[in-house]
């Protein structure tokens, strides 16, 4: 009888599925040891969002959750997605950078690394898994699953042979929106199977409703590892649940041999963490939604996606993004959605939607998409699209690290004239996100429990905060709103006279100041860049609208702004 292996995502892709990735590492070690005992194949526990997550939002040191989890997680190997060249940021890092970056993973404690690339580039992935290898690392290469007009069965079975060449010790089909269906998944894993010598594990989202149905049918073709999600944060744009997987494979030929008191005991504990992160789960990540059948929009895309509407107060909009999402994706040569791509796609959409006119404002991240500077897409970019991103610029057919300079002591030496680095590790946050990691290694940043209410509206979370009252006086009811402080001084900003003078200019987003660009009395050009704003993860330029002398700047590097606000003056 063969014995089906589980992952368990409840570390990381499970609560970044359904919560935004804002779980704690205090919320997360008291049940670390109890893990251990279950018997897992693995426990996924780091990569993907939570790196970002824990210095953006979170204030806590990733490097030590990984230590601290890795200290109590003894005798199950602890598992990481890295994102290829994209380690665990969006843009693709030099090789030194790569290097170093899965060097200090390994020291502090992954024992398994996912590797991927969002466009199953295999040139963006050949660093990571060589650097992984040489450590001694179990290597896990990734197909990108996804449904369009390019992507047939037998590409998945080439880039599987590919990343077989590369010494990966298994493979992973990584169905990042519960889009495959049973039969498919049959299929894919039979021939797998036949075509490869690998371990092949299965890892989707229980977005579509059809993802325990294709587990099955993945079993009866020969998969041997299955990723579920302990109950309390399965189903929606999560994993299937654990118990439930087990239980439907008990007495069957993949029975898993795990003890289902012993995940009552886990349930229990995560059921109290469910109730404590209760309000940061939106329902629309939740539930099933058959849409994304048609959307494609990956389980932690969904939740980000909400996330970001709720950020630009355009919630509303969110079915009309769903709908714009395909044809970007379309314009973009069909690039399987998967971070970073489905962020560069999905915020494109948010872009086109908002602003009531499609690419009249890009991410540098898409402009850098269509360059050719995060791979090979899947087909050939809509020329008309291609030019009106890049103009008569030529993409690059090379490796796009090829193209990159070594940046690791660029790092250190920027780090340690900042006075923030005490350990290796930090120099490689401050590579990762070097506009956010000063603040956080300065010990800049605030803890969100103590700014809850405000770092509620930061975090674009859903706590149910009443801000209208129906409050009674003496017998009479009056309705009374509540507003943010600052609010009173943002609305008198943008009705005071430099509001209505010709030549101001608004955010159209909300955001942070990244790069100021001008000076008070620069003269500038109609099209050059004004600012650089980072708003949803992505880098977005500023471009002025018409010639003429900067009169005012009101803003300066690393404020945050909001929709609407006057950053600076053009005369």
């Amino acid at each position: 009888m063969k014995v089906t292996k589980i992952t368990e995502t409840a570390l990381r892709d499970a609560h970044q599925s359904i919560m935004a990735t804002r779980m704690r590492t205090r919320d997360m070690l008291p049940i670390v040891e109890e893990l251990d005992k279950i018997g897992y194949f693995s426990v996924e526990a780091w990569g993907g969002a939570t790196f970002d997550t824990s210095i953006r939002y979170l204030n806590e040191d990733p490097w030590q959750r990984l230590r601290l989890i890795k200290e109590h997680l003894k005798d199950t190997p602890l598992q990481m997605l890295i994102r290829g060249q994209n380690l665990v940021g969006y843009k693709h890092y030099p090789d030194d950078i790569v290097e170093k970056f899965v060097e200090k993973s390994y020291e502090n404690g992954v024992d398994i690394f996912r590797v991927f690339d969002a466009l199953n580039d295999v040139r963006n992935m050949k660093q990571t898994i060589k650097t992984a290898k040489a450590q001694g690392a179990h290597v896990q290469g990734t197909i990108s699953y996804t449904i369009s007009p390019v992507h047939t069965l037998e590409n998945f079975v080439e880039l599987s042979k590919d990343l077989e060449a590369l010494e990966c010790d298994s493979i992973v089909i990584k169905d990042m929106a519960g889009l495959i269906y049973p039969i498919d998944i049959y299929k894919l894993v039979k021939l797998l199977k036949e075509e490869t010598d690998l371990l092949i594990g299965v890892h989707s989202h229980s977005t579509s409703g059809m993802t325990p149905i294709s587990y099955y049918t993945a079993c009866e073709a020969g998969a041997d590892i299955l990723d579920t999600a302990i109950s309390p944060l399965a189903w929606g744009a999560s994993q299937p649940p654990t118990e439930s997987i087990v239980a439907a494979l008990k007495g069957t030929q993949y029975d898993t041999k795990l003890n289902l008191k012993l995940l009552n005991n886990i349930k229990k504990y995560f059921e109290g963490i469910r109730e404590k992160y209760a309000g940061l789960i939106d329902p629309i990540a939740e539930k099933i939604d058959t849409d994304v059948l048609i959307y494609q929009i990956p389980g932690g895309m969904l939740s980000n996606l909400v996330s970001q509407l709720k950020e630009q107060n355009a919630l509303d909009r969110y079915h009309d993004v769903l709908e714009e999402m395909p044809r970007v994706r379309k314009d973009l040569g069909y690039p399987p959605l998967v971070t970073p791509t489905s962020q560069i796609v999905g915020i494109q959409a948010v872009m086109n939607v908002l602003n009531g006119e499609r690419y009249k404002i890009v991410s540098n991240e898409i402009k850098n998409y269509v360059k050719g500077f995060y791979g090979r897409p899947p087909d050939s970019i809509n020329p008309k699209i291609a030019k009106m991103i890049i103009g008569n610029e030529k993409p690059i057919t090379s490796r796009p690290a090829d193209l990159l300079k070594p940046e690791y002591e660029f790092y250190k030496a920027k780090g340690n004239e900042l006075g923030v680095i005490n350990k290796e590790e930090d120099i490689l946050t401050l590579a990762m996100y070097p506009a956010i990691a000063p603040k956080f290694l300065a010990g800049e940043l605030e803890e969100e429990e103590l700014i809850s209410i405000k770092q509620a509206v930061i975090d674009n979370v859903n706590i149910e905060i009443p801000t209208e009252y129906t409050v009674e006086v003496d017998g009479d009811l009056f309705d009374v709103k509540i507003l943010p402080t600052g609010y009173l001084n943002i609305e008198e900003q943008k009705n005071s006279p430099k509001g209505d003078a010709e030549g101001g200019v608004l955010s159209i987003m909300q955001g942070m100041i990244l790069k100021l660009k001008v000076n008070i009395g620069d003269k500038i050009k109609k099209g050059d860049i004004l600012a650089v704003v980072e708003a949803m993860k992505m880098e977005n330029d500023i471009e002025s609208e018409f010639d003429g002398v900067i009169e005012n700047i009101f803003v300066e590097e690393g404020d945050s702004i909001s929709a609407g606000d006057i950053l600076m003056v053009i005369k």
